[in-house]
């Protein structure tokens, strides 16, 4: 009798262990695998349809972020700044260029995900069964760091130029309201000077900083929340559900932001300067020289210009698209992650 008491307890606790674990394995190789019988396309659209409602939801701290960034500049004259945190900033937008003029830029931030996060999911999921193939213990630290930092460095590169588009789409509603003159009149006219002035390699001008920030932001991203959650999920009452996404996502987009905020500042700055008739930069030489005008002129803490929003807009995107993806698949019909 007592051996079946026993035996029923173990059950229900082991029971009640793999409940909380549903759908948060203690490793992530394990939460991230998709199964084979979705189609690459499918998986693909999905991906995008979620980054499309994470990028809507959290675009005006995004727009928000570059305006702070760029603020300030000391090699351009602008040390008179005119905007003093992320609240004031946004609040001084919507009063000055109109409130939706917070999603100045929207499409081609909408086009960069079409291909960064498409890419960047499948190309992180290939990359780990590649790497995970022989290892059946399962995807190990230093495998997430190589996969993380390569998905996410390679898709950046690849949606470089739509992330060229959008700063500078970005800063014109600022320019015109300091009497300067338009440099671009929307996506397509942005896309034609660019390549005009500097053909279409110009389009990739400022990629490095911005391939450097995105292996540092998905290096930080997917090692924290796997660590953040399998530690919530082992050492507490809480189950995988929205609160401990809530709280991993936090914490993996705190470490993110941390990581790639000097990177997208450098990146912000190098698209956003003025271009001479080949394309070349007037202000800076290289990413090289644009951190170091910046830390001379400016100090070291300019390269966390925009930190707050970065961060604020890292955990909601975070967030919301992995709620959104999980429910775009579950009314597909698709597999559950």
């Amino acid at each position: 009798m007592k051996t079946d008491i026993l035996q029923s307890t173990v059950s229900m606790a082991h029971e009640k262990e793999n409940k909380k674990k549903l759908y948060a394995e203690e490793d992530i190789s394990k939460l991230a695998v998709i199964k084979s019988n979705d189609t690459i396309a499918m998986k693909y659209m999905m991906c995008v349809a979620a980054a499309s409602v994470a990028e809507g939801a959290t675009y005006p701290l995004d727009l928000t972020k570059t305006r702070l960034q760029i603020q300030g500049e000391m090699a351009t004259g602008g040390s008179n700044a005119q905007y003093r945190g992320m609240f004031k900033t946004a609040m001084g937008i919507a009063k000055e260029e109109g409130l939706l003029h917070l999603w100045r830029g929207m499409l081609p931030a909408l086009y960069r995900h079409a291909i960064y996060t498409g890419f960047r999911m499948s190309a992180y999921e290939e990359i780990r069964n590649q790497l995970s193939k022989k290892d059946k213990n399962g995807f190990s630290l230093w495998k997430k760091v190589v996969a993380g930092m390569m998905a996410g460095g390679i898709g950046q590169l690849m949606a470089s130029p739509t992330d060229l588009i959008k700063t500078q789409i970005q800063m014109e509603g600022r320019r015109r309201l300091m009497g300067e003159p338009p440099r671009v009149d929307g996506m397509v006219d942005a896309f034609r000077k660019i390549v005009k002035q500097g053909g279409v390699t110009g389009l990739w001008r400022g990629c490095w900083p911005n391939v450097q920030r995105a292996a540092l932001v998905n290096l930080g991203d997917l090692s924290t929340y796997d660590s953040v959650k399998s530690s919530i999920l082992d050492n507490t009452t809480l189950e995988d559900n929205s609160v401990t996404h809530c709280l991993s996502s936090g914490c993996a987009g705190l470490v993110g932001a941390i990581m790639g905020t000097p990177a997208d500042v450098v990146k912000a700055r190098i698209m956003n300067q003025a271009t001479d008739e080949y394309g070349r930069g007037l202000v800076y030489k290289s990413s090289a020289d644009c951190f170091m005008q910046t830390v001379r002129g400016e100090g070291f803490l300019a390269l966390y210009k925009g930190f707050v929003p970065c961060w604020l807009r890292m955990a909601p995107w975070s967030l919301t698209f992995w709620l959104s993806f999980e429910q775009i698949r579950k009314a597909s019909g698709a597999t559950s992650w």
